[in-house]
């Protein structure tokens, strides 16, 4: 009795310890999740938090509003390249997500030709994704390494790939993923071919993408250029105070808060005309 006793109480603490350890199944809809997480997520930034990253705007605008405050000695000047400073964090993610999406769309082909070659080679689906860990594209290894981890250490397949997609947030990495699970459940015979000619059409659409964004890049780059002349204009005459402190009259401020309104206006409507749509991702 006393054995069956212990045996009962170990199997109940081994029990409560994998579940305060195993690392649980978090899948974030596009429709629950705020604009940050989502940018933060694409970027390739999962382990940030929203909290963590707006902090780092709030802290580049203090620093900005001390310095430019210190050296101007006019608070309209300093409020407004302190919401300039605020803002650039902000355009640092902007831009890596979208660096980020552009060189998973040159890999993806790659990766989804070495899934095609594994699968017809009698790999299981998880070996598969695993060994693009180690032999895929350098960009997508990470994710799909920590995809073998899991699904070592649960077996759960679903689980696994639920984070995986989390991990890639792309989509192009959500067909693959979707495509592959449903090959799982029902059985895929076809699956060697559907990635082959997956591959294909990632293969053209980055082609032809790679091409309007050539062409169109001088718009956008344009639109910076014309944004910032003004600002760092501004920058220049903060060293020297008698021509600075005219902004901090009732004129000064108009004509600060008239100037900032007329860039901000300007430059999203240049950025939107310049930039190509981006996909969504509807399978998240």
């Amino acid at each position: 009795m006393g054995a069956v006793l212990g045996l009962g109480v170990g199997v109940g603490l081994v029990l409560v310890w994998l579940g305060l350890t195993t690392p649980r199944a978090v899948v974030r809809s596009a429709d629950r999740v705020g604009r940050t997480r989502q940018q933060l997520d694409r970027a390739g930034l999962v382990s940030t938090s929203v909290a963590g990253f707006w902090s780092v705007c709030a802290v580049t605008s203090l620093v900005a509003f001390v310095a430019i405050q210190v050296v101007s000695r006019t608070a309209t000047v300093a409020l407004a390249f302190a919401a300039l400073a605020g803002y650039l964090p902000v355009a640092v993610l902007g831009g890596r997500a979208r660096r980020r999406q552009h060189e998973l769309a040159e890999v993806w082909p790659e990766a989804v030709d070495n899934l095609a070659s594994a699968v017809r080679a009698g790999m299981s689906l998880p070996e598969a994704l695993t060994q693009l860990g180690h032999r895929g594209p350098e960009p997508l290894r990470e994710p799909f390494v920590a995809f073998g981890i899991d699904y070592q250490v649960t077996g759960r397949f679903t689980d696994s790939l639920d984070r995986l997609k989390l991990r890639l947030s792309d989509p192009v990495g959500d067909r693959v993923v979707e495509s592959l699970r449903i090959a799982r459940e029902v059985g895929g015979g076809e699956l060697g071919g559907l990635l082959r000619n997956l591959s294909g059409f990632l293969r053209e659409d980055a082609r032809t993408r790679s091409e309007l964004e050539s062409r169109q890049s001088w718009t956008v780059n344009g639109a910076r250029l014309a944004v910032a002349a003004p600002w760092l204009v501004l920058l220049m005459l903060c060293f020297q105070r008698q021509v600075i402190a005219r902004y901090a009259s009732p004129a000064g401020v108009v004509v600060l808060a008239t100037g900032a309104a007329l860039c901000l206006v300007a430059y999203r409507m240049m950025v939107r005309i310049g930039r190509l749509p981006v996909e969504r991702r509807v399978l998240s």
